[in-house]
């Protein structure tokens, strides 16, 4: 009996040990911001909240959709894009900014069936845009560059901020395209640390895109010299790191071709 009793207890301390070590393993694993099904659901319909100052006769007022998806036609360029906006309902936050950085686009080639970077800077370009686009209206934005290298940024006041991958647009093969994802991070900063913390009122939508141009050069001609490739799902920006995407591949395709898209928290932080 004193052997089984023995026995028993050395079985209990090892299972307990061996529960506490791997937690303690994989508390300390990195935990990845972005995912195949964080991908899928980007591209998913309806958004999470309906962007302000976006006329519901847009095609992506309600949800993500393609545009020229794989066929670039005739252009020879792209960029990687994405646009923040207040909700529909407000946003009663005022001690809130968006950082963003770390925007990157890939390209899946038909040539050797492999993912290919075409665009990654941390810190994002961008102005303050009508929210309904027109006239491709802008001003200076309310941006604050970061200590790790990118931005913040407010949104409001009937404009969004529409950013941009900061080294520009990027040649490409227009028959070379079997599959683009653009993607990027934010989340939820203070605007004042003297102030009130009230994130947990803002509400602020993000949404990644990109476009095709013409060339490298090509100068804005009423969407005669580019078009957008697709757009992605507003999502609301929160306190944690977040992904953002857009793919024009569905959902069986983005699955048989993963991408490169290890982003964990120690990238997040740099």
């Amino acid at each position: 009996m004193q052997i089984k009793k023995l026995s028993f207890l050395f079985c209990l301390f090892a299972i307990v040990f061996s529960c506490c070590f791997a937690y303690r393993v994989d508390a300390r694993l990195p935990k990845s911001i972005n995912s195949i099904a964080t991908i899928i659901y980007d591209m998913t319909s309806p958004h999470e909240g309906m962007p302000h100052g976006v006329p519901t006769s847009y095609d992506w007022a309600y949800g993500p959709r393609l545009s020229m998806g794989n066929n670039p036609k005739n252009f020879q360029a792209m960029i990687a894009w994405g646009h923040l906006y207040e909700d529909s309902k407000g946003n009663p936050a005022t001690n809130s900014r968006v950082q963003i950085k770390h925007i990157k686009a890939y390209m899946l080639s038909k040539r050797d069936g492999k993912w290919h970077l075409l665009q990654s800077s941390k810190k994002v370009e961008g102005a303050a845009y009508r929210e309904d686009y027109a006239g491709d209206v802008s001003k200076p934005a309310n941006i604050r560059d970061e200590p790790d290298g990118s931005l913040s940024v407010k949104a409001g006041e009937g404009y969004n901020f529409h950013f941009w991958c900061a080294n520009g647009r990027v040649s490409i093969n227009p028959k070379d395209i079997a599959g683009i994802l653009t993607t990027v991070q934010a989340r939820l900063i203070i605007d004042n640390p003297r102030q009130r913390d009230d994130r947990s009122k803002a509400r602020y939508l993000l949404s990644m895109g990109g476009d095709y141009w013409l060339d490298l050069t090509a100068q804005w001609d009423n969407f005669k010299t580019n078009a957008d490739i697709g757009i992605g799902k507003f999502k609301y920006v929160t306190t944690r790191w977040q992904a953002f995407n857009m793919t024009t591949l569905s959902p069986t395709e983005i699955r048989q071709n993963p991408p490169p898209i290890v982003m964990n928290r120690s990238q997040s932080s740099d």
